[in-house]
């Protein structure tokens, strides 16, 4: 529910009504859309505030939000939302390409491919140092020195790093050297991981889980949004269907619907999408296409040798490759790599 104020609503006016919303238990978010400021009540029974908020002499109106995920949804915010990480921005009219290794191995591995991408047009860098695998026996990641090596390899080439949190209790540890973190599909649903996140500061990626409706996906990030940051981008990174040809099966119309319901970017994952190395680069223009705002994928020096991942990983080459057909795909639809 939304209380839309008066354009000539004293501070003394506005003051009563974040009062009166506080004393019944509820939290204030407030905001500002066209010019009008507006207040929204955020809890299980807002509804039942709505006569008095509507009573007191600051308030135009009093609205109800269909929408469950009210922070994330366009009803507040109708216009698309642009999310800063460093200096690189998405969701604009350039397209931001985030590559790298599925995971941080070597000091000479990360600094390799950093160069490499940042050469060939990427604008964030992607790695693994806290890896959530299915087998406990895969490799799990060099941990915290990989995000030191992440970090100062992204530094050295003039890339962002984006990065996974997996732990509630590693989301301030991750944030003093990443500048976005990632959810993981995995992590969807973890609540209390959703709110740590929230709660740093930083701006998040948050992946689809794989089986989880475009709902599930918009409540999860109404978890990061509630927390305290405005900074989310939706990730679409394929779910599990019935099909068996590819790891997973990439939604491609989830990235419309989602900028139907929401305005935070939508990131397009076609390495997780397909799990197959050659399918990567037509799922990317088809995603860019279909109006994503950025592609993640995974990069790697010597994909046969690679630690995590290597079925799905670019060699430098195809990366390159992929990037001048994005170019043209971009240029056509009006956008830019």
């Amino acid at each position: 529910m939304i209380a839309i104020l008066n354009p000539a609503c004293s501070l003394r006016e506005k003051a009563q009504v974040v009062s009166l919303i506080e004393e019944r238990g509820l939290r204030v978010h407030l905001d500002r859309t066209d010019g009008r400021e507006w207040v929204g009540i955020l809890g299980s029974n807002a509804v039942a505030i709505a006569r008095e908020l509507g009573a007191l002499p600051g308030v135009e109106e009093v609205r109800n939000v269909k929408a469950p995920y009210a922070l994330a949804s366009r009803e507040l915010h109708p216009k698309k939302s642009i999310v800063a990480v460093a200096d690189v921005e998405i969701g604009g009219d350039r397209v931001c390409v985030m590559a790298g290794p599925c995971a941080v191995e070597s000091e000479e591995q990360i600094f390799t491919i950093a160069e490499i991408v940042a050469q060939r047009g990427a604008r964030i860098l992607r790695g693994g140092a806290f890896k959530p695998r299915t087998s406990p026996y895969s490799f799990q990641g060099l941990g915290l020195e990989g995000l030191k090596l992440l970090a100062e390899a992204g530094k050295a080439n003039g890339l962002p790093i984006v990065t996974e949190v997996v732990a509630p209790e590693d989301v301030e540890t991750v944030a003093e050297y990443a500048d976005m973190l990632q959810v993981g599909a995995r992590n969807m649903q973890n609540f209390r991981l959703l709110q740590a996140a929230g709660e740093v500061g930083r701006p998040v990626l948050l992946k689809r889980g794989m089986v989880a409706t475009l709902d599930e996906l918009l409540l999860a990030a109404e978890y990061v949004l509630d927390a305290g940051t405005p900074d989310v981008c939706l990730c679409e990174r394929g779910i599990r269907t019935f099909s068996q040809e590819t790891r997973n099966t990439l939604d491609l119309a989830a990235i419309p619907l989602l900028q139907e319901r929401s305005h935070l970017p939508v990131i397009a994952d076609p390495s997780h999408g397909t799990g197959i190395r050659r399918l990567v680069g037509s799922l990317a223009r088809a995603a860019l296409a279909a109006g994503a705002d950025g592609l993640i994928v995974e990069v790697h020096p010597d994909p046969k040798a690679a630690l995590s991942d290597g079925e799905q990983s670019l060699t430098p080459d195809g990366f390159d490759a992929m990037m001048l057909e994005l170019g043209r795909v971009a240029q056509a639809i009006g956008r830019r790599i």
